[in-house]
């Protein structure tokens, strides 16, 4: 999911009309994905690999050892049976890296990534990332601590609504429901701009009757241009 030139200027505007009726500062970050979800490969792989005696056993495949009537001595019998367990550990061990290799080839493909990681993981690491760039943008320096962040992390179908102590401190985090159902509903019909768009105006919306504009004078603090962060 990109963002055209068209785009971000239409979120652009979206934020400056927003930014005219509130004392809000509104700030849109946008990302491919939040993160390389690394882990997952090699925990499947690992998992899958793990189950690899117990498919032998499913398989019907056993070690046992010669019949002692049969007319063996007890030697014939040991090296028998260590050879039977030999090779069903090789065979094991064989099998565990076949299965271990073949999963973390797939699972590594991105879309059998992202589909394998947990929600609650991914949602993990989109807020993570989003309170990375909220500290990192400077959104906490607004002159009346009133920054508030809109971060979109399109691979995960993911965003968050960060907002400074300022906003926070007078609007229920409830609130913004509402608008980032709306993003979420947006980005996963491929409208990605007119999701971050309408976001902003519902979010306009919340701060220009909470914070509405100071007549004598409403400063833009922060850039109203989108930032695009490359895939973590």
């Amino acid at each position: 999911m990109k963002l055209s030139p068209s785009d971000l200027a239409a979120i652009e505007g979206a934020i400056r009309q927003a930014e005219s009726r509130t004392t809000g500062e509104l700030y849109c970050v946008v990302t491919e994905e939040s993160s390389d979800y690394g882990e997952t490969p090699l925990a499947w792989a690992a998992g899958v690999a793990l189950l690899g005696p117990a498919l032998l056993l499913l398989g019907g495949v056993h070690v046992s050892a010669p019949d002692l009537l049969g007319g063996w001595t007890a030697a014939q019998v040991s090296q028998a049976a260590e050879r039977a367990a030999r090779d069903a550990l090789i065979g094991a061990i064989l099998l565990q890296a076949g299965l271990f290799v073949v999963t973390l080839v797939v699972a590594a493909m991105p879309s059998v990534r992202r589909a394998l990681t947990p929600r609650a993981f991914k949602r993990e690491r989109v807020r993570r990332r989003a309170r990375e760039q909220f500290a990192a943008k400077s959104l906490h320096l607004t002159r009346e601590r009133t920054g508030v962040l809109i971060f979109v992390s399109f691979a995960e179908h993911m965003a968050e609504l960060i907002a400074d102590e300022g906003i926070a401190a007078q609007v229920d985090p409830k609130v913004w429901d509402q608008a980032m159902a709306a993003l979420i509903e947006g980005l996963r019909r491929g409208q990605p701009a007119a999701a971050v768009a309408a976001a902003i105006g519902l979010c306009a919306d919340v701060l220009a009757e909470h914070f509405p504009a100071d007549p004598d004078g409403n400063p833009n603090e922060l850039p109203n241009a989108v930032v695009v962060l490359p895939r973590a």
